[in-house]
């Protein structure tokens, strides 16, 4: 039987969620934030510019996720390291993600500055939207590189507990990204008139920023998995196989996920132009909300496999049920907010046409009333990670996205007359299915394990 008692949590335990969380949602608040000006900027320059940056977006969101996915796999040991107090393995589980993770980002940068046409043409055929975004890509991906370096060591840096430094660092890019962005944008100050082009060279520049700023953090204080760079190819046979046994599945996920909904932004883009801007519309005004994400995907790093590496095994699943009743209660303060937003900011966007701004409106309706199931089969995600179980998160998310959501929104797309707004209900209601088959997971408790004494 299903016992409610062991998802209850006492005070004790949600000031230290929030302690840890809290530093994380609000480094992705900013960013979402920013993201959000950035995007009512350039609707300033209507739909076609929307739409043509959106298309670019999503093949960013398939880079980012990909090397996301092998960082968050070694991001496990490092923790999982740090607290056996194992820290040579820290050092060589950071110098091997760093490196894979170069390796993997170049791969799309290179596609980003070579065929930018040719990924933002299988978005949409329209030829104003192809060349905008084509422009705008053959700069951004430029900043793909200091991105990745910068994930790595905010994301080691987090493992370890420290939250505040990738925030500061975090902070100052947005801000500069968003100063940026008025100046090359529209020309303000005496800078040119670039449009899209601007939003771009202002992104370049801040993520360079960034990487600069914590770098040098990296550099003045004493991290245990800090290594130097003559030791950067100095790597056990060991720990690559560990780390890539774990990556594999979770990275394969992370490209197969981010790539599943470039598709979904495709078929919902069939609808036409109005569609495609309001849903990058509707993405950017929703990320605002699921800053939980982060919160959670930290606190469950700290909470669960720092004490599967220190072997206490009960703690940490202990910790992994509190957790899914922490943010299940939570998710409900974060749903009602959204719900409150579409009568506000979706009207802010005023060169947008009014269809556009309909369906934004539409699509942040319908996640906000399935905001408490996006957000438990999240956390369901995360302990599976947390506890090294990457081949689960690989079945329950993209495996699922593939075989269930894809094909059953592609048929209603191409086979049905259905508005844009049934084939979003259509996808949207898979992750019903998706809830009850990510705690039947949980439930198997496969993923409590500690890492640092089993083999991968």
């Amino acid at each position: 039987m299903l016992s409610i008692r062991k998802f209850c949590f006492d005070k004790e335990f949600a000031k230290i969620v929030l302690a840890i969380a809290v530093p994380l949602m609000i480094q992705q608040l900013i960013t979402s934030s920013v993201n959000l000006i950035d995007n009512l900027m350039v609707g300033q320059l209507g739909d076609i510019a929307v739409g043509g940056v959106a298309a670019v977006n999503r093949f960013y969101i398939i880079a980012t996720y990909g090397t996301n996915g092998l960082i968050n796999a070694a991001a496990i040991f490092i923790a999982q390291f740090y607290g056996a107090k194992d820290h040579n393995k820290m050092q060589q589980t950071f110098r091997f993600m760093l490196v894979s993770a170069l390796i993997i980002i170049l791969l799309f940068m290179m596609v980003g500055i070579f065929v930018p046409d040719i990924v933002v043409s299988f978005f949409s055929k329209d030829l104003q939207i192809i060349a905008l975004g084509a422009d705008y890509m053959r700069i951004a991906a430029l900043s793909f590189l200091p991105m990745a370096i910068t994930l790595c060591i905010a994301t080691s840096m987090r493992s370890v507990g420290e939250i505040k430094l990738p925030l500061f660092a975090s902070a100052i890019a947005v801000i500069t990204n968003t100063c940026l962005n008025y100046c090359l944008i529209f020309g303000n100050f005496g800078f040119p008139y670039l449009g899209v082009q601007g939003a771009a060279i202002a992104t370049l520049i801040a993520r360079c920023l960034e990487l600069i700023i914590i770098s040098f953090f990296l550099k003045i204080n004493d991290f245990e998995f800090k290594t130097s760079i003559n030791k950067i190819f100095v790597i056990s046979k060991e720990i690559i196989n560990k780390v890539i046994v774990k990556a594999l599945p979770l990275a394969t996920n992370e490209i197969l996920w981010s790539l599943g909904m470039a598709t979904l932004f495709k078929f919902y883009s069939t609808r036409g132009i109005d569609v495609m801007s309001g849903y990058s519309i509707s993405t950017t005004i929703s990320d605002i909300f699921f800053v939980l994400y982060a919160g959670m995907a930290a606190a469950s790093t700290v909470l669960i496999s720092q004490p599967f590496g220190a072997n206490d095994l009960e703690k940490g699943k202990s910790n992994a049920y509190k957790l899914l009743g922490f943010c299940f209660c939570l998710s409900f303060v974060f749903a009602f907010l959204m719900f409150g937003s579409t009568f506000i900011i979706p009207q802010l966007y005023s060169n947008i046409s009014i269809e556009a701004r309909n369906v934004a409106t539409n699509f942040l309706r319908v996640q906000s009333i399935l905001f408490w199931v996006y957000m438990f089969t999240t956390e369901c995600f995360f302990i599976l990670r947390s506890g090294g179980d990457t081949k689960n998160t690989l079945i329950m998310d993209s495996c699922f996205m593939w075989l269930v959501n894809i094909p059953l929104v592609g048929i209603f797309t191409y086979l049905t007359p259905v508005g844009y707004l049934g084939l979003y209900l259509v996808g949207q209601s898979t992750d019903l299915v998706k809830l009850v088959f990510a705690y039947y997971l949980i439930r198997k408790e496969k993923w409590v394990k500690n890492l640092t004494h089993h083999e991968a």
